[in-house]
């Protein structure tokens, strides 16, 4: 110890040996001994869980070099922890190096939109998922729409004229095509030589066509009257089919006459198992509808047609496809077609006419090797190739884009737009009385609807019509929870998803595809059934489902559609919204949004309705 005070001291250190506390700060490395010396006692440190008092205060904004302003983090400080208790996050700064490098070819000046965090989309395009038509395209399809003003202007055989007078629009006045149809017809008859492509102008070519209209706007009957027409017509000039009807009028004679001891079988039809037109949709409830259509315009035209899906019997289904009478059009579901043609691979060596109706959802993820492997089977004999649909995705219009380039679309005005005789409400479910509860928003909904409908009766007291609803789900298990929900309320509702049978399938959306009015009796004083001590809602009928059922199933007594989950694109937007208010039809659609929902893209949907614009 005497060594160590030898040495000369200076009168500081002499001070800080006397006083313990100040001594102690000496020798501390990160803390001055003039800090202590002055202050009298040691700061307490900041709790490293605690925010900065600044954490609440905008950011300083320096100056640069260059005399703009930008924003500039602090010294961030080393260690585990050196990010907390920050005021600024920094990160901007984290931007890739060839951004920098951008900026420094530029001579350090950035121009404005340089960098995508500066750019400001709407929320609608951040979910683009829908092809662009220009508003240029859309005001040309206008003027030529207004140039037909009925059937009688399509160069159509009389007879299919006949059979939509009396059978297929029968009991309708007033008749008028319908936009797409004024469009699809001429051009796919040849009568509109302005739309054909290049390729269309030789007979002898495949000629290709896009047929893209809004929901409930009569597609059907768009494809369906040129491609019959054109089947009959092939059927008057083919050399086989003649022959035959020869043989068949001197087999027919010669079966009459006294004393036959020929066969009495005929040899099979040059058509039978080699249909000349095929129709594929995605579900059995389209297969039923699309034939129910060709079936009424075949009693008068006169050609065969028959429909494959798992609604009919295998054994029914290989009797009609190998009938001796030959079978002209068929209506079927991909994967029962790719089937039947893995077995048989002449079933489509005939085939003229293929129309892809749904075409969005047939070339999606799910059935686009089936349909792909059809279309290859059916490509050498094929005539014309229809693509049908209500909306044209980006990803199916690149694929038609590099397999099909020279292929004609045909859109109408109003594509990709919900009608605007279809208004869209929205609940609130994060206030009161909900609670963020959707399951009673949607059932006190449903009460709405009902109890407004008694107030308008029918001819016959306490009599009125029933509502029927639709209740649009994301999740394939959300429709059964919601559906036995509304069930505990009072209300008749079932569950629609992948797992239900196509036969019951059909049964639930047979009372929602009809226009014929159903009727019941109501009163809102009436006395709970025996057996059950809570209220009921009679005169309403409610489907649950998700987009299984909002793909061309033409819900024509479907007036309201309740959205209890928010679409995850404009794609379903627009076809859950396009099951109500159906050819020409007034309809509502209610969205019910959460705390969790994306608020500005409903608030979009519902200015694009009232101002009748294209959504994106």
């Amino acid at each position: 110890m005497r060594s160590f005070f030898s040495a000369p001291i200076c009168p500081s250190c002499l001070f800080a040996a006397s006083n313990p506390t100040v001594f102690q700060s000496v020798y501390r490395p990160w803390v001055t001994a003039q800090q202590r010396f002055f202050s009298g006692r040691a700061r307490a440190s900041p709790s490293r869980m605690v925010l900065s008092d600044r954490v609440a205060r905008a950011p300083r904004r320096d100056t640069d070099s260059d005399g703009r302003g930008s924003r500039r983090p602090t010294q961030r400080s080393a260690g585990p922890f050196g990010g907390m208790n920050q005021t600024y996050a920094g990160i901007r700064e984290r931007i890739p190096e060839r951004t920098s490098r951008t900026s420094e070819i530029r001579g350090g000046r950035e121009k404005k939109g340089d960098r995508k965090d500066d750019r400001r989309t709407k929320a609608m395009k951040m979910q683009s998922s829908l092809a662009t038509i220009s508003y240029g395209h859309r005001t040309r399809t206008k003027a030529s729409v207004a140039e037909i003003e009925s059937f009688e202007q399509f160069e159509l055989l009389p007879s299919i004229k006949e059979a939509m007078s009396q059978d297929v629009l029968k009991g309708m006045v007033d008749l008028k095509p319908t936009p797409i149809q004024r469009l699809a017809i001429p051009t796919l008859l040849g009568q509109d030589t302005s739309r054909r492509s290049s390729r269309g102008k030789d007979s002898n070519k495949r000629q290709e066509f896009l047929l893209a209209a809004e929901t409930g706007s009569g597609k059907t009957l768009a494809y369906l009257l040129p491609v019959i027409d054109a089947l009959k017509k092939a059927e008057a000039s083919d050399p086989a089919i003649a022959a035959y009807r020869e043989y068949f009028d001197k087999q027919m004679a010669a079966m009459k006459e006294p004393g036959y001891t020929g066969p009495r079988e005929f040899d099979p039809h040059p058509t039978a198992a080699r249909p000349k037109v095929v129709v594929l949709v995605p579900t059995a409830e389209l297969v039923d509808q699309v034939g129910h259509v060709a079936k009424a315009l075949s009693h008068i035209v006169k050609f065969r047609t028959s429909i494959f899906s798992a609604n009919v019997s295998a054994k029914v289904i290989n009797a009609t496809m190998y009938l001796p009478t030959g079978i002209d059009l068929i209506v079927a579901t991909p994967h029962l077609l790719s089937s039947m043609a893995d077995s048989d691979p002449n079933i489509l060596s005939r085939v003229t006419h293929l129309v892809v109706d749904e075409a969005d959802s047939l070339f999606d993820r799910s059935f686009s090797p089936v349909t792909t492997a059809i279309l290859d089977r059916a490509l050498p004999s094929m005539k014309q190739l229809i693509l049908c649909s209500a909306t044209i995705p980006k990803r199916l219009d690149n694929y038609l884009g590099s397999e099909f380039p020279d292929m004609v679309r045909i859109t109408t005005p109003n594509l990709h737009a919900i009608p605007r005789r279809v208004q869209l409400g929205v609940i609130d479910v994060s206030k009161d009385p909900y609670r963020n509860s959707k399951d009673l928003a949607c059932a006190d909904a449903i009460w709405s609807i009902g109890k407004d409908a008694v107030r308008h009766e029918s001819s016959v007291p306490g009599e009125v019509d029933v509502k029927r609803i639709m209740v649009f789900v994301n999740e394939r298990e959300k429709t059964q929870e919601v559906a036995d929900y509304l069930v505990s309320k009072g209300i008749d509702a079932v569950a629609l998803h992948r797992d239900t049978s196509d036969q019951r399938q059909s049964e639930m959306l047979g009372s929602f595809t009809t226009t014929a009015p159903m009727k019941t009796t109501f009163a809102t004083s009436t006395v709970p059934p025996p057996g059950k001590g809570r209220r009921s809602l009679p005169n309403t009928k409610v489907i649950v489902a998700t987009d299984l059922a909002s793909r061309g199933i033409d819900t024509l007594a479907v007036r309201h559609v309740i959205l209890y989950d928010v679409p995850h694109n404009t794609i379903d937007f627009i076809h859950r919204l396009g099951r109500a208010g159906r050819m020409g039809r007034r309809g509502r659609g209610v969205v019910l949004v959460g705390k969790d929902d994306r608020r500005d893209i409903v608030a979009e949907v519902r200015e694009s309705m009232f101002m009748g614009q294209a959504l994106i």
